[in-house]
């Protein structure tokens, strides 16, 4: 399993909080894009993302919680990104957006609500990379993991699996040195407030390691 160490919920400003996960030997910095719109809450300006990111070292795995998520593809396109994740939600035009997104060579991921049926992700999973199934409800740090979540998880295993299909699967909510336990057949696990809200950001990515 990999790591993907979210800046959202942080006891550090961003910058900060992106410095000290690069000092760390998490997999991906996951960055949480919110509109106002699709949640409630905005967060960035594509300038602000742009400037914040530019020199980042590690891979980053971008989740677009916004609506008309295509909008946005050319310019987070610029920041090399290894995933580019959006919610099946939020657009009528999936495949569109999905190929908007590998036709700058990044690897496309769609996400889902805690009650939105997996099913609506099935017409897709042929031709995306990544499945980001939500833990809690997407919008704000520090939620607290819902255990329908685990069950969510083995219904997708089972689908992959039965289907021949290639996608990750990875899991953003709640993440920590207990529920991670509980997902333990993830291919990626978010963490957020769990290493941002501490003192030693290495020493809970470890902790999380060592209980995979």
């Amino acid at each position: 399993m990999k790591i993907s160490v979210s800046y959202l919920s942080s006891k550090y400003d961003a910058k900060t909080t992106i410095g000290l996960i690069e000092e760390t030997n998490a997999d991906y910095i996951h960055v949480d894009l919110m509109d106002g719109g699709f949640v409630p809450h905005k967060n960035f300006t594509i300038p602000e993302v742009l400037e914040l990111l530019e020199h980042h070292k590690k891979p980053l795995d971008i989740h677009l919680m916004v609506f008309d998520p295509i909008i946005y593809i050319e310019d987070l396109s610029k920041l090399k990104p290894e995933y580019i994740t959006f919610h099946v939600e939020a657009t009528k035009d999936i495949v569109k957006t999905i190929e908007e997104i590998k036709k700058y060579g990044i690897k496309a991921g769609l996400s889902i609500k805690p009650n939105t049926d997996l099913y609506e992700l099935m017409p897709y999973l042929s031709i995306v990379d990544l499945v980001l199934i939500m833990s809690v409800e997407p919008g704000a740090g520090g939620q607290e993991f819902l255990e329908s979540s685990v069950a969510r998880l083995h219904e997708l295993l089972k689908i992959r699996e039965e289907n021949h299909l290639a996608f990750q699967i990875e899991m953003d909510g709640g993440i920590n040195s207990k529920t991670i336990q509980l997902v333990s057949e993830l291919d990626i696990a978010v963490s957020g407030s769990f290493v941002c809200k501490s003192t030693s950001f290495q020493e809970k990515i470890d902790e999380l390691r060592n209980l995979m």
